[in-house]
């Protein structure tokens, strides 16, 4: 139940439930810039930056440094977003 939850422990709910429901659009997005990544490897990640640079590193032989700043960029544009909810979130919580 929301309603008996600490401020903090809903902030983690509420980041928990966004990773977990952007994580099909992120998916989407990586595709798009690495299309030869499967549905499946990228699943195997879970979501893990780390995991899924990796990933990309073995499949393509781009230099770590691009396709780092293009994975970032796409895991950034979607952080933006949840920031974005949570704020109108804790706004709504206040009133």
């Amino acid at each position: 139940d929301l309603d008996k939850l600490t401020k903090e422990e809903y902030k983690m709910t509420i980041d928990k439930n966004m990773v977990q429901g952007k994580w099909t659009e992120i998916k989407g997005e990586i595709q798009k810039a690495w299309g030869n990544l499967t549905n499946d490897e990228l699943e195997k990640t879970k979501g893990d930056m780390t995991a899924v640079k990796g990933l990309i590193q073995q499949k393509y032989s781009d230099s770590k440094n691009d396709h780092e700043h293009r994975l970032s960029d796409i895991y950034k544009k979607f952080s933006h977003e949840k920031d974005a909810a949570f704020e109108s979130v804790k706004d709504k919580l206040k009133n």
